[in-house]
């Protein structure tokens, strides 16, 4: 497998989108203890589906032409992708500071998932936060994608807060929002 890292714009957002962000739940995280647990009836959770999520809609909801969009590539293949946003004020996440950045989205097909795939693009997205200032980079997880906050706390990210009911819609899933200092 010869997997390379490509930076695109988002005018790349709708080929971008056929990765699938998918995954199942088995367990989830207490957010009081930060024990997992197994739940009762195993789920497939796919934010694409919620109306505005899919990458193909953040430019109705977004100005994504300064985005840092990545692509992992296993030939011609699209097998992982990462978003990064620094200097829009119109993104609540970023707090309004200058030196932070979002990983906004970091997704990767199934058949490539625990093969290193997210460590690359990763490492993309940081360096481009980088180069755009930040000094931080934060990222938002929920305590249903035990994955990723395994991977992102393996990554040198720290859990800075956790907020039940932050989504309406969804009250049994609780926010988790990842910083890691990148200087």
């Amino acid at each position: 497998m010869n997997i390379e890292i490509v930076q695109e714009n988002s005018s790349k957002l709708s080929e971008y989108a056929s990765i699938p962000i998918a995954f199942r739940v088995s367990e989830v995280i207490d957010p009081g203890s930060l024990e997992v647990r197994a739940i009762e009836s195993a789920y497939v959770k796919n934010y694409d589906e919620y109306p505005g999520h899919s990458p193909v809609d953040w430019p109705s909801r977004f100005d994504t032409t300064r985005w840092g969009f990545f692509v992992a590539l296993d030939g011609d293949t699209r097998i992982g992708g990462a978003a990064v946003v620094a200097h829009d004020t119109t993104i609540e996440m970023l707090e309004g500071r200058d030196d932070l950045a979002v990983l906004w989205d970091l997704r990767v097909a199934p058949s490539h998932r625990r093969g290193g795939v997210a460590t690359m693009l990763l490492a993309a997205a940081e360096s481009w936060a980088r180069e755009h200032g930040a000094r931080e980079l934060k990222v938002e997880t929920q305590n249903i994608n035990v994955a990723a906050c395994r991977f992102y706390e393996r990554s040198g990210f720290m859990l800075g807060a956790f907020n039940p009911g932050a989504y309406s819609q969804l009250p049994d899933e609780v926010q988790f929002l990842w910083y890691k200092r990148l200087i």
